[in-house]
């Protein structure tokens, strides 16, 4: 699993290779973090009922859980905490191989102070790539800007998952629901001249496929303009319960 968000839960119901076997025994080996943000975090204290998985994540990240007591109730003896280096591969599931990114992004909220920097390149956020049978894939929720470096690492990937939180950089505040911009937030918007569409032009990639999206987002509707202008361009935008194969 990537990621613990708050509804895992619910996720876990609805997925049926992830019901539990027994009493306390959901089929699961392993999470992997790539940041410490609350919607990445939270769901861990909901699998925390005894139930075995190993963590992984970048020190970085292991720093922020360790600083907060709440999340001492995953016991070590059950949870090991698995530090990562960037750029080691690790299996988080049998044959299947991994390895952590760094691409820019910002600090959690909560860890903020009065001047935020929202491209950090290090720990705190991370890409996660994918390879099991000869096939690749990437997994990046959260994203400030497709640097060249990036860009490269992902041409010729046969599947990329990304973040897709906002349509346009102003959404939120257009709805009136918040006052950040999505750059602010350390997101990517899918449109605009520097947006993650126009960033992906050119690159040889199987699939693209957004996921992470803003309730304010758009291309939730199916008849939506924006959702056509994003499927034109290549891109498939995930849903709950979505399956894919490369």
């Amino acid at each position: 699993m990537f990621n613990a968000s708050p509804d895992v839960r619910i996720q876990l119901a609805r997925a049926a290779p992830l019901h539990p076997r027994g009493l306390r025994d959901v089929p699961l080996s392993s999470v992997v973090l790539t940041n410490g943000d609350i919607d990445h975090v939270a769901g861990l204290l909901t699998l925390r009922e005894q139930q075995h998985f190993d963590l992984f994540a970048t020190q970085g990240i292991h720093d922020v859980l360790n600083q907060n007591p709440i999340f001492d109730a995953l016991k070590p003896d059950i949870v090991p905490r698995r530090p990562i280096a960037l750029g080691e591969p690790f299996e988080p599931s049998k044959g299947l191989t991994a390895e952590l990114f760094a691409v820019p992004g910002k600090v959690p909220l909560y860890l903020e102070g009065d001047t935020v920097e929202t491209e950090l390149v290090g720990e705190q956020t991370v890409g996660v790539a994918l390879s099991a049978q000869g096939k690749s894939a990437y997994y990046i929720p959260g994203c400030a800007k497709l640097t060249d470096d990036l860009r490269a690492r992902l041409d010729g990937a046969d599947m990329v998952f990304f973040d897709g939180t906002l349509w346009s950089d102003d959404e939120m505040q257009k709805e009136g629901v918040g006052h950040k911009t999505g750059k602010r937030m350390g997101h990517m918007s899918m449109s605009g001249s520097d947006g993650s569409i126009a960033a992906f032009d050119g690159l040889d990639i199987g699939q693209k496929i957004f996921v992470h999206m803003n309730n304010t987002n758009p291309v939730f509707r199916p008849d939506a303009p924006e959702r056509a202008i994003a499927e034109a361009a290549g891109w498939v935008i995930a849903e709950d319960g979505m399956e894919v194969r490369p």
